[in-house]
């Protein structure tokens, strides 16, 4: 991810993708909102086009979310 994570991000991928290994976007953001993440996460992850994700393409597109709204 970019120089600063978003907070509980990390946590929240870990605990979500032990069984799975592709997730809908709708139960990333059911299970953020579930863990009482900051709103700045939320946001980021509210954000992600609708579809399955694998852990490392979530991460990817934070990252590329923030590198554009730093450009």
């Amino acid at each position: 991810m970019s120089g600063v994570p978003l907070p509980g991000l990390e946590e929240l991928l870990d605990e979500i993708y032990v069984a799975d290994e592709r997730v809908t976007r709708d139960e990333i953001v059911r299970r953020a909102t579930a863990a009482d993440l900051p709103a700045e996460t939320l946001s980021r992850l509210d954000a992600l086009p609708e579809g399955e994700y694998e852990r490392d393409e979530v991460a990817e597109s934070i990252r590329l979310m923030s590198a554009d709204r730093d450009a």
